[in-house]
């Protein structure tokens, strides 16, 4: 990265595509999320040709730019841009833009991680975007594995709830990522907005004037686990093979019998709403 910006990871409300759920064309859906807070957008749509899912995401970049956004494309080609979220089966190593992420199920995948800025972990809860994948981590596995890893979570999977989005920022996550909770919603702006107050609400970045990390840059990590300052999630140094939500033979991490707090120093929830499931 170039210039005087500063690197960073997703981190609040991160939405993940799916324009076979969504209730309207999809620039539409993704205008409705930013409008509702949403500032990192993960275009998944592989099935399209590659020049129809580049002008997807030439259309979408826009959107995202005008509220301070960044679009992420899954999969190693970045189509025009400068991010991907790569799937836990390949390529290794990753290649070399400047924003790299990567989906994650266990200790064994984390293990893998090499030059990656941020990892995903799922799926955390029951999916119905996924049914069948599993077993869930629920909140005290997802805080386990985020214990073990050397760069910052976002927890993925069957995330719908404010309950939900609480007990994940209790683990650790420094964002969740959601698809079903906004695709599928008769108003998109009121889910993102719903979700994003709850991750405001949740993370001891919040200030008292109601600013949150959500709208606050993450710095990535490479390499080393990110040091996070005692404020909040913010660290104090920089730091799909089929989709995001891909697993591998890898076993899951056991519930730990004990309340260990995560690197962030946020107690592990014991248990958490699961309600509907995305």
């Amino acid at each position: 990265m170039t210039g005087a910006a500063r690197p960073v990871v997703p981190s609040g409300l991160v939405l993940l595509t799916d324009r076979w759920q969504a209730r309207r064309p999809l620039p539409e859906v993704v205008a409705a999320a930013v409008a509702g807070g949403v500032r990192w957008v993960v275009l998944r749509e592989k099935d399209l040709p590659r020049a129809e899912r580049a002008a997807l995401a030439a259309a979408l970049r826009p959107l995202l730019a005008e509220a301070g956004g960044t679009l992420i494309v899954a999969g190693p080609d970045p189509l025009d841009g400068d991010a991907v979220h790569l799937p836990s089966a390949g390529p290794y190593p990753p290649p070399t833009l400047d924003l790299v992420g990567r989906s994650c199920h266990d200790r064994a995948e984390l293990a893998r991680l090499t030059t990656e800025d941020y990892a995903t972990l799922s799926p955390v809860f029951p999916s119905r975007t996924k049914p069948g994948y599993g077993p869930p981590l629920h909140p005290d596995g997802l805080a386990e594995l985020i214990q073990a890893s050397p760069v910052p979570i976002l927890a993925l999977g069957g995330i719908d709830t404010p309950d939900q989005v609480h007990a994940c920022v209790a683990a650790g996550a420094v964002g969740v990522a959601v698809l079903g909770a906004i695709m599928r919603a008769e108003d998109p702006t009121q889910a993102a907005t719903t979700l994003t107050e709850a991750f405001r609400a949740a993370s001891p970045a919040t200030t008292s004037a109601g600013s949150a990390l959500a709208l606050t840059p993450v710095p990535r990590s490479r390499h080393a686990r990110a040091e996070v300052s005692g404020t909040g999630l913010r660290p104090t140094v920089p730091t799909q093979g089929s989709s995001l939500t891909a697993r591998s033979g890898h076993g899951r991490p056991q519930p730990p019998t004990s309340t260990p707090t995560n690197p962030h120093g946020r107690p592990q929830p014991l248990t958490a709403t699961t309600g509907d499931t995305q």
